[in-house]
């Protein structure tokens, strides 16, 4: 399995971090494309995208300001399987590429994916207080099929992102 692209640029408006590729996303080399993933239809129902985007249209974010890249390039079944050393390398080049490419707001998609970068454990959906780099810090909801929270609270979760522009 192989890693997928990155779409960066410097002074985007959102940069959105998942965990990892998805098997499916490696397949396709392109971000969130597991048909149960939500991603597009919560970046559309949350305003943030004019139009429900496809998965092969992720390099399309670009030209509204948007990014995308993952704390861990390894694509995995599952983020279970993802190991420590691994975070740790992430974490430390997902720092680099906030310093490079210095986005107003990270969103990270999913708790977790914050717990690993961040090193804290307690904190609670949208703008961070305190963030690790010079970035507003926004933690939103995972997008997976596998989260038992109801889409539209995802969505109004999402949404808050607006307030951080």
């Amino acid at each position: 399995m192989k890693p997928i692209q990155d779409h960066l640029a410097k002074g985007l408006n959102i940069l959105f971090v998942g965990f990892n590729p998805s098997i499916r996303s490696s397949e396709t080399g392109h971000h969130f494309a597991n048909p149960n993933n939500r991603f597009w239809s919560i970046l559309h129902e949350s305003g943030l995208t004019p139009k429900k985007l496809q998965p092969e249209e992720d390099s399309d974010l670009l030209k509204l300001g948007y990014g995308l890249t993952n704390i861990v390039a390894r694509p995995t079944k599952e983020a279970a399987e993802i190991t420590r050393e691994e975070y740790q390398e992430g974490r430390i080049e997902l720092l680099k590429k906030i310093e490079k490419y210095q986005p107003k707001v990270v969103c990270f998609v999913g708790k977790g994916v914050y717990q690993q970068y961040s090193k804290k454990q307690k904190l609670s959906w949208g703008k961070q207080e305190h963030s690790v780099s010079k970035a507003v810090e926004y933690v939103a909801p995972s997008s997976s099929g596998l989260v038992r929270m109801k889409k539209a609270d995802i969505v109004e979760i999402y949404k808050g992102i607006h307030t951080c522009l």
